[in-house]
């Protein structure tokens, strides 16, 4: 087994970035270093990059996350982008959405120990959840699938009018145009590719925004989630 590199001191970027939080955020990059690679759940080659790579460039997120909002980080893996967003924006009501049972015994201990008193962990998949938990404002998710995929997961978390924030990598145009199609019969009604992190990250980091209307998921999950209201409301009359 491949030893951990060690994690290299916080850039000066990071103090700024998270402020108050940035002993939570040493503390944080300090555990997916140690149990996170120890657990399987980032690779030891990523410790020396994991700053600019994985903190800093998910928690630029939060500059096109509007003020106040739920937000569901679908895929949550180590916590990436949901737990740096969490840390730079208390104002938020974050749910880290993750199947495996080691990522969220991982997930727990995390928000546990570094007091995110605004985050929950859920385990399960996207589309089993549909109906148990409330739709949000935004979805977020990174590396976790091809984008016309990650939309099916995704787009019908949503509240009506909300949005879905992926971030990517070069392949950002490209994923988007194929997924055009897909995206319009999920209900999406304005698509966009972002660049943040100006004066943090080099490269920015990219975020591919899809916008929905009224019926998130469109007329394929309309009836899905009509019946997870109605089985909703029996189970509170009860």
């Amino acid at each position: 087994m491949t030893e951990a590199a060690e994690l290299p001191p916080a850039p000066e970027q990071a103090r700024d970035v998270f402020g108050d939080r940035f002993a939570d955020a040493v503390r944080y990059a300090e555990l997916l270093a140690e149990a996170g690679v120890r657990r399987g759940l980032i690779g030891p080659r990523e410790v020396p990059r994991l700053w600019e790579r994985h903190l800093l460039n998910c928690a630029v997120l939060s500059e096109v996350v509007p003020e106040g909002v739920t937000v569901c980080d679908v895929g949550s893996g180590a916590g990436l982008p949901g737990i740096p967003l969490a840390l730079v924006r208390d104002d938020l009501k974050i749910t880290l959405l993750e199947p495996l049972l080691r990522r969220t015994t991982f997930l727990t201990e995390v928000v546990e120990l570094l007091g995110l008193d605004h985050v929950t962990v859920v385990r399960g998949r996207a589309e089993e959840v549909m109906g148990k938990i409330p739709p949000v404002h935004v979805v977020t998710a990174r590396a976790v699938a091809p984008l016309d995929r990650l939309a099916t997961w995704g787009i019908p978390l949503l509240r009506p009018y909300g949005e879905m924030l992926a971030l990517k990598g070069d392949t950002a145009e490209e994923e988007l145009k194929s997924a055009a199609a897909a995206l319009s019969k999920l209900g999406a009604v304005e698509t966009s590719i972002l660049h943040v992190g100006e004066g943090v990250v080099d490269p920015l980091s990219t975020v591919v925004r899809v916008e929905v209307g009224e019926s998130p998921g469109g007329v394929r999950f309309a009836a899905k989630r009509a019946k997870a209201a109605r089985t909703g409301r029996t189970r509170r009359r009860r």
